[in-house]
């Protein structure tokens, strides 16, 4: 059961440097191989997460060498909930994909499949790391197939994919001077034992200045407000079929790695405490909350204004997480779960209007009407769940952010919340109105539905909103059973 992290890794990489291969004998198996190699993964991690459910958490570790001097992969419930939401939604998004890859960008199948694969062993391998330089290694390599990824499309993408290039290697740059400050001062990089030793040296300037630096890499990597730059044009300029993976996983595994290096290397007591990063996270998490919802109701393209929306909901797992109590972290964790689904909807639904349509604008919705069912169902369901209406995971999430701020009596945040679900509800109410209810004198285009691919995908994203809300009692108490940091 040891190297159950191993075959997490393995799966998705072996198939991705194997992908070549495979695409000199048939290009077009390219993405069966591809779903199959996700689908295994996806199996393994809820092997993976059972046993650590049961049995607590697994360490892998390399060359039989022991930490704190071996490196070491480590899966205990947090990194394990968050492993299932990287192989499911891997798979979800590539099987979402295949239609437009195989219409849009047939020459390039072999590289894409080959990116995205890597892209996601990349992120497994963020999600297990056990260290922080092997942590950044990966976000590293996630990052080089991400804007490898958003370029592949060509045209004003390749601009949008310097842009994200440049943004990214000074937020790397970051968090890698933030490592070399806090090994300086401890000589350890192992995030357990470097947990041990920062509690002697908090008030060291070397060990402030490292975590004040770690903090910045990850906040551009997350896309948090006003370090979001990169975001907005990535993802309304990346090929359709590409933009939803990219948005469902990135900022949300640069977000757990946040949550890791804060809750277990600097610790509760520190974070609120002696050295209170997480207040000032909590007012920036604020400020984006609102700032990334008024961006998105003044846009007028539809995938930069789901980008904006997007920034907004980072802002409320920030808040979330930064209340200081059990029941705001665990709705800022439940709500990223959501979060995850949701923006791979919102993507999904934007990639079939384009493949259809080759609508962009809100104010060319008017030529949809009521031709398109599986995508206006998925865009109310996904927009019931971001403005946080019951039975979806959405409402919950934010019950719960709700709750963790009355308790501990932040009203402030509690109007937060409020006035960003207003604003997230007035722009989708924007699109509705402009795809339903507007009529438009030009002549409609033919009713045309998208591929089964696409509409099983969104129909699977609906479902999801569905379940993450209705168990959403048996999930919040499995993070609270499993996912918790100590000191709460």
């Amino acid at each position: 059961m040891t190297n159950l992290p191993a075959f997490l890794f393995l799966i998705p990489f072996v198939v991705a440097i194997s992908m070549p291969m495979v695409g000199l004998i048939r290009k077009n198996v390219c993405w069966p191989v591809a779903l199959v190699a996700l689908s295994s993964m996806s199996v393994v991690s809820f092997f993976a997460f059972h046993h650590v459910y049961l049995n607590g958490p697994i360490s892998y570790r390399f060359g039989g060498w022991a930490p704190p001097l071996g490196i070491e992969w480590v899966l205990d419930g947090l990194s394990a909930l968050v492993m299932i939401l990287v192989s499911l939604m891997g798979l979800l998004t590539v099987f979402y994909a295949g239609p437009g890859v195989q219409k849009t960008m047939s020459q390039k199948i072999v590289p894409i499949y080959t990116l995205v694969l890597l892209l996601i062993s990349a992120l497994t391998g963020m999600v297990m790391a056990g260290d922080l330089f092997n942590l950044f290694v990966f976000l590293e390599v996630a990052s080089l197939s991400a804007y490898a990824l958003v370029a592949v499309g060509g045209g004003r993408a390749l601009i949008s994919s310097f842009r994200y290039l440049m943004l990214g290697t000074i937020g790397a740059s970051f968090y890698l001077l933030g490592v070399g400050y806090l090994y300086a001062a401890t000589g350890t990089l192992n995030m357990g034992d470097l947990s041990l030793r920062l509690s002697e040296i908090l008030e060291s300037r070397t060990v402030l200045s490292g975590v004040v630096f770690l903090l910045m890499g990850l906040a551009i990597k997350m896309a948090l407000v006003p370090l979001h730059g990169w975001l907005p044009d990535a993802y309304a300029h990346a090929p359709e079929p590409i933009c939803p993976i990219v948005a469902a996983l990135m900022t949300k595994v640069a977000l757990y790695a946040l949550v890791r290096i804060t809750f277990w290397v600097l610790g509760i007591e520190t974070i609120f405490g002696n050295i209170p990063f997480m207040v000032y996270l909590g007012w920036i998490g604020a400020i984006a909350t609102l700032a990334g919802a008024l961006l998105a109701l003044s846009e007028k393209n539809i995938k930069r204004m789901f980008a904006y929306g997007g920034l907004s909901h980072v802002g409320l797992v920030v808040l979330g997480i930064s209340l200081g109590n059990k029941t705001g972290y665990t709705g800022g964790i439940f709500y990223l779960l959501n979060d995850a689904v949701m923006q791979a909807g919102l993507f999904f639904i934007a990639g079939t209007l384009i493949y259809r349509y080759g609508v962009k604008n809100v104010s060319d919705l008017t030529q949809i009407g009521g031709k398109m069912p599986w995508t206006v169902t998925a865009l109310i369901v996904t927009a019931l769940s971001m403005v946080g209406i019951p039975p979806t995971g959405g409402f919950f999430g934010k019950w719960y952010l709700v709750l963790g701020a009355l308790e501990i009596g932040n009203y402030l945040a509690v109007a937060v919340i409020i006035v960003g679900t207003l604003l997230t509800l007035a722009f989708f109410i924007k699109i509705l109105e402009k795809m339903l209810f507007e009529e438009r004198q030009a002549p409609k285009l033919p009713g045309l539905e998208a591929p089964f691919p696409m509409r099983l995908g969104m129909g699977m994203v609906v479902v999801s909103i569905l379940v993450l809300g209705i168990f959403s009692d048996p999930t919040i108490q499995l993070i609270q059973n499993v996912a918790l940091p100590s000191g709460f």
